[in-house]
């Protein structure tokens, strides 16, 4: 399911279709030769995947690959398989990965297959290092993902065309400030331009946070995820208060003024003070954060989609049940293995953000705020 799985299944069929009927202008077989190719599908990690299927033909019709007929079974490229291919994408061994993967379904490269495994690593290391200079950033999610005790950070970006693109992932220990640093210095050493203009949507971590008002003080335009905050505020509470702390929360969050939503938070406050004092505490500490889209003046539609880092979570909820068949993980490479693979399957598949229309009025109101100070509103 994943396009770093299909780039290497793909080079697979066509090393299987080189290596068994030949270069084109020099045949081993001249009862076989190539033809042409068409659209198919093959099992990823347990899912079904578009790929471009190359052909062969001889004198009795076609002649399937037996990469192509091993890959249309279920548990034909297995998740162990694909960890094998990342890892070898972490390491940079694009040429290697493709080589070793090749072999696991019978097929041995040569030299006459060269030029397609140099071809595919090549686009491979592309992708793992490419520029992002293009990328006017109006907004960027950060997210972390846990797997297997270690954190992920996740950032996506969103151009002031509302056209979503992943920036990357970085794999810490925690998610800490150093690797939240780490994150920032390779996005900017790639090319993008940060920016104070820049809506920066989290998860609330403590490191993410801090490392985003090092970088920008008091200017940092930052929109606490209201998802997290929402499911922090109610782990502090009885199951009984639960429900309506959720109705409030959400009533608030619906208004089209930032005075009316920060006067019903802030009414929020006051009733969960008599029932759990963290919980208020937690509401409180974030106020500002939550309502920076409502500050901004963004249109409901466009804040729907910012308000929160759901765009991260809908990439991996694709790969979530396939996770779960993996009983342990070897290393901390195979750690990484779904990372990168979910970012470039989904970019190719992302369509314009909702709301997307509006992003030229709130890039001026920003401008409009920026004039006054007005922007500088943080939490405590």
């Amino acid at each position: 399911m994943m396009e770093m799985g299909r780039m290497v299944a793909e080079a697979i069929m066509y090393i299987d279709r080189e290596e068994t009927a030949g270069p084109e202008y020099k045949p081993f077989c001249p009862n076989i030769y190539k033809w042409a190719s068409q659209p198919g599908s093959v099992y990823i990690a347990d899912q079904k995947v578009r790929v471009e299927r190359p052909r062969l033909r001889g004198r009795q019709g076609e002649i399937q690959l037996k990469s192509y007929k091993r890959m249309k079974e279920p548990d034909g490229f297995s998740e162990e398989l694909l960890a094998k291919v990342l890892r070898g994408i972490s390491c940079q061994k694009y040429a290697e990965i493709v080589i070793e993967a090749a072999q696991a379904f019978g097929v041995s490269p040569s030299t006459v297959s060269r030029h397609i495994i140099e071809a595919t690593g090549k686009q491979l290391k592309e992708f793992k290092e490419r520029s992002l200079s293009d990328l006017r950033a109006f907004a960027i999610y950060l997210d972390t993902i846990h797997r297997a005790g270690e954190a992920f950070i996740i950032a996506l970006g969103i151009d002031t065309e509302g056209k979503k693109m992943p920036l990357g992932s970085w794999q810490g220990a925690t998610e800490n400030y150093e690797l939240c640093e780490e994150l920032l210095a390779d996005i900017e050493r790639r090319g993008l331009k940060l920016t104070k203009r820049t809506i920066w949507v989290t998860d609330g971590g403590k490191g993410i946070i801090k490392a985003l008002r090092d970088k920008f003080g008091k200017k940092l335009l930052h929109q606490r995820c209201t998802i997290h905050k929402d499911k922090n505020i109610q782990k502090h509470l009885a199951k009984r208060y639960r429900k309506e702390a959720h109705r409030r929360f959400k009533t608030a969050l619906e208004q089209k003024s930032y005075e009316d939503a920060k006067e019903m938070l802030l009414e929020m406050e006051k009733w969960l003070r008599g029932i759990n004092e963290s919980a208020a505490d937690s509401l409180l500490e974030a106020i500002e954060e939550i309502l920076t889209l409502h500050r901004l003046k963004v249109p409901e539609l466009l804040r729907k989609t910012l308000c929160s880092t759901n765009p991260i979570e809908s990439m991996f909820s694709m790969v979530r049940d396939a996770e779960g068949n993996i009983k342990r993980y070897r290393n901390s490479r195979m750690k990484q293995r779904w990372l990168a693979s979910v970012l470039l399957y989904c970019e190719k598949r992302f369509k314009r953000v909702n709301g997307y229309t509006s992003i030229p009025d709130v890039i001026r109101n920003i401008e409009a705020l920026e004039e006054t100070g007005e922007t500088v509103k943080v939490a405590a």
